[in-house]
């Protein structure tokens, strides 16, 4: 495959000073989703910085499409880079949001206008795109950002922990519009830390461990093979005791603690994919979700899995 239509990373270090970055990466990634995979502190966000031109390597090179990071105007024609910062011009509806950034890459108003509907309405944000970006939740901020990266139809798109804040439902909706992406050629990178997630939607994984890639491809499946460690995970709702109830009907349930607040629950499973689904059926079964997270560090449990106490933080 030629570099046209990979990514590629040759012997890249970069140093913060005297901190460690990343240091001798060499990666070829083709198209599809691949997640970077790894706790605070691995390198995940130095590799996406430098692919996306906000950071320079300090040694090596990179090659996106064949376009240098440090070529901007170039670059973001082909990327669309959707991060975790929760920021936005003052007064904006989410219209103008997504527009304004099409607008400056000199798109004529009117098609600027029809992509920006377009995207918002991929991310169901249709009847809110009205609305000032300030009064939305956290969730529809997110794929308001989320719209603003593919509105322009971008053969790389760069997604810093893109189902953070998300409910089931649109999770899914989410998941399937990566997916989307992916099928018509592009490549859809996504930092995360929720395994189960990374397992069901990745065409490949990429782990790091203290600015190191320690482990590259396919990895579906890793998960299962831990799984007599149970998953414990966080669910904040507006009917807990009947969730409860629901979720103890499952054998794969083997815990579950309501909140002392009574807004939630802690729940341990020993099979997180089910569970999801089990999740989806309840939000459908008129349980309001807001929101969901992991209570521990499933990554940490794949690093000792692949590679024992080296993973850690």
């Amino acid at each position: 495959m030629s570099d046209s239509a990979t990514i590629v990373f040759e012997d890249v270090s970069r140093f913060y000073g005297e901190v460690l970055g990343v240091n001798r990466v060499n990666l070829t990634i083709p198209p599809g989703i691949t997640s970077l995979v790894g706790p605070n502190g691995s390198g995940k966000t130095t590799l996406m910085n430098m692919m996306t031109g906000l950071v320079r390597p300090s040694r090596g090179t990179i090659s996106v499409r064949g376009i240098a990071p440090d070529d901007p105007q170039a670059l973001f024609r082909i990327m669309g880079y959707c991060t975790q910062f929760d920021s936005f011009p003052r007064g904006y509806t989410g219209i103008q949001f997504v527009t304004a950034a099409l607008l400056m890459q000199g798109l004529p108003a009117a098609e600027a206008e029809a992509k920006a509907w377009k995207a918002i309405e991929k991310v169901n944000l249709v009847e809110a795109a009205k609305r000032k970006v300030a009064g939305y939740s956290k969730g529809m901020r997110q794929r308001i950002r989320l719209a603003q990266s593919i509105a322009h139809d971008p053969q790389v798109l760069v997604l810093d922990e893109p189902l953070n804040g998300l409910d089931p439902l649109v999770r899914s909706e989410t998941i399937a519009l990566f997916r989307e992406q992916a099928d018509r050629g592009a490549h859809v990178i996504v930092s995360s830390h929720v395994l189960h997630e990374v397992d069901m939607i990745s065409d490949q994984v990429i782990l790091l461990a203290n600015g190191y890639v320690v482990a590259e491809g396919e990895i579906r499946g890793v998960r299962a093979e831990i799984s007599d460690r149970p998953h414990q995970i966080v669910i904040r709702c507006d009917q807990p005791s009947r969730m409860a109830s629901k979720l103890f009907e499952h054998d794969h349930v083997v815990e579950v603690r309501i909140h002392p607040d009574r807004q939630g629950l802690l729940v341990k499973t020993t099979d997180a994919s089910h569970f999801h689904k089990l999740l989806n059926k309840l939000a459908l079964d008129g349980i309001y979700i807001d929101t969901i997270a992991p209570a521990d560090d499933d990554v940490n449990s794949l690093y000792e899995y692949l590679i024992g106490d080296e993973g850690g933080n």
